[in-house]
């Protein structure tokens, strides 16, 4: 990360036994708040706070007593850059209005008992109600074009669909004032990259989102600051860190067409390692996403799309 002076550390706090959770400011009014489930974004300013991705449930009672640190207003806006349960969980408690001092004044709807409006892209909703779970968690406002407009906080705030990424419903949100891009799942530096089949992901819609991240990203000097790219997982970047990893996710997946062009099934295409060069920094071997997931990934999606 060469992200200059603009990151400063300003808070680690414990709230219960629940795992702490950093708050890095960004610049200006934006905030990213990083604990075990992933990252949050917050945004404040006189209309209140935004957040993007509000943790999964179990930390989103220690996240919003940080971000009542940070502002006395209410949440006025929760946005899902996807529908992981790591992304939407907090959703209930964020957006209930009933957390941080002030109130909030969304009106209820058939989803919502108040408070803030929940916005994704429609796919995220659409997976949510067809896989059950609580319908607090539930986007109550959704867009279907490539980009939705919303003005907050005195700075235009601009989500950008996705297709195919990390899965179906993915975005991007831009803070165009603050020269910042919270990213989601599409940029995780701390891994591979999750391509939820499943869900619609693909490792080329994955590698086109990523350019279309660094069409959003303006460095400062010699690539490097200008605008900062808040990960669904993993520290504060640039476009030069987003730029080496695009390029890593598209080597691998040029070694794998080649194996899959040369007639290898998904265990001959394995045997060479085609992550080789990046498992160190990248990998694991355990956990929810390893090395050897990543790659049947790759493989899978690249014979989807040959069909």
């Amino acid at each position: 990360m060469a992200v200059g002076a603009t990151v400063v550390m300003i808070a680690t706090s414990r709230v219960g036994a629940q795992a702490a959770l950093d708050v890095v400011h960004v610049r200006g009014g934006i905030y990213m708040i990083a604990g075990p489930g992933g990252n949050t974004t917050v945004q404040i300013g006189a209309d209140g706070v935004l957040l993007v991705d509000p943790q999964p449930a179990a930390s989103s009672g220690a996240l919003v007593a940080e971000i009542a640190k940070l502002s006395d207003k209410p949440v006025r806006y929760v946005l899902n850059t996807n529908g992981d349960d790591d992304h939407v969980g907090g959703n209930a408690v964020a957006a209930s209005g009933k957390v941080l001092a002030g109130g909030n004044t969304r009106p209820a709807t058939v989803y919502s008992s108040g408070g803030a409006a929940i916005w994704a892209h429609e796919n995220v909703l659409a997976r949510l109600t067809s896989e059950g779970g609580a319908a607090a968690v539930w986007p109550t406002d959704t867009y279907f074009v490539a980009q939705k407009d919303l003005y907050v906080n005195g700075e235009p705030v601009q989500l950008v669909h996705t297709p195919s990424a990390h899965t179906d419903g993915d975005s991007l949100v831009m803070f165009r004032r603050s020269d910042a891009v919270s990213a989601g799942d599409v940029y995780t530096p701390d891994r591979y990259p999750v391509i939820d089949l499943a869900k619609g992901g693909s490792i080329n819609g994955l590698i086109d989102a990523l350019n279309q991240l660094l069409r959003l990203t303006v460095p400062e000097f010699n690539q490097q600051g200008g605008t900062l790219v808040i990960p669904g997982h993993g520290r504060l970047s640039d476009e030069a860190d987003v730029a080496e990893y695009r390029d890593m996710v598209t080597f691998v997946r040029d070694r794998v067409r080649d194996l899959i062009s040369a007639g290898m099934n998904l265990n001959h295409t394995k045997a060479p390692s085609p992550a080789g060069g990046y498992t160190r920094r990248y990998g694991a071997d355990s956990g929810p996403w390893t090395t050897n997931q990543f790659i049947e990934a790759v493989y899978q999606s690249l014979i989807k799309e040959k069909r």
